[in-house]
């Protein structure tokens, strides 16, 4: 019997406010479901704009704790409701006030699983993350899940080859990656960096991007969300770079064991000679 699991994915444009934000969210995760999808991510913190494009202290108000806020309980709910495990990217507030960008994981059944906070924070025009994020504290966890080993890496992440490897280390199937990322900035990249993530660690990658234009700044989020499998292969064809899109594939998990058969990166890592990668 196939070793498959359906796997969704959602790329969507601001709607103006966090509540009909979150309801549309809610509406994509059980269209998901009526596919048969078992695992959803949604895209980097999913609820509200892109604020990173300025430097405001407004955008603070947007900020919740994990998992006992609004958004993650809900969550929990929907999960529970839907049968699906899911990846839900937050702004977490910490109880003394420390604010991260954090995606919560929850269970098919609703159980709050755990959380991965963002490591890599950029700081460049239009990406003002070092102004509102503390640079994530959590390590690279992967998930014990009803579907199986899950991990998340969150949008600059993807850029660090060194969380990538540690997520395959500890057993990661799929590895799902929100982002909230422009088109003059990194479109070039965008099909390129994560295929060869997925080859590399040789386990299925699922990328998310907003899509539009924002009033808080100039950005154009170009969509194109996509599944990859471990030969670095797209799974069906990637979403649209204007229109919002779901996006549902079926990924086979035994590929990832013919492909490790093939090339075996992990048989043939030497941990012994990288210690200059760590050194100050």
């Amino acid at each position: 019997m196939a070793n498959v699991l359906r796997a969704a994915i959602v790329q969507t444009a601001w709607t103006g406010d966090v509540e009909s934000m979150i309801d549309k969210h809610v509406d994509y995760a059980r269209q998901a479901a009526e596919q048969g999808a078992q695992a959803m991510c949604f895209q980097e913190l999913f609820y509200g704009p892109y604020f990173c494009q300025v430097q405001d202290d407004e955008h603070f108000s947007l900020a919740e704790p994990i998992p006992d806020g609004p958004t993650t309980q809900r969550m929990m709910a929907l999960a529970k409701e839907t049968g699906m495990v899911l990846f839900v990217p937050i702004f977490e507030k910490e109880d003394d006030g420390l604010y991260y960008n954090t995606a919560a994981v929850i269970d098919a059944d609703g159980t709050y699983l755990g959380k991965y906070r963002k490591t890599h924070i950029p700081q460049v025009a239009g990406f003002w993350e070092k102004y509102y994020f503390r640079p994530g504290n959590t390590g690279y966890p992967v998930f014990d899940t009803a579907m199986g080993r899950l991990g998340i890496y969150i949008c600059y992440d993807r850029h660090f080859p060194e969380g990538w490897r540690a997520l395959g280390l500890q057993g990661a199937k799929v590895v799902f990656n929100p982002s909230a990322t422009s088109r003059g900035l990194s479109m070039y990249l965008w099909k390129l960096e994560q295929p060869a993530s997925a080859v590399a660690n040789e386990y299925f990658i699922g990328a998310i991007n907003r899509v539009g234009k924002e009033p808080l700044g100039d950005n154009d989020f170009y969509g194109s969300s996509y599944f990859v499998d471990p030969r670095g292969q797209f799974v069906g064809e990637p979403a649209s770079d204007t229109d919002e899109e779901l996006v549902v594939r079926d990924l086979d998990l035994d590929m990832i064991d013919a492909v490790r058969k093939t090339w075996a990166f992990y048989r043939d890592r030497r941990p012994d000679a990288y210690g200059s990668l760590v050194s100050p």
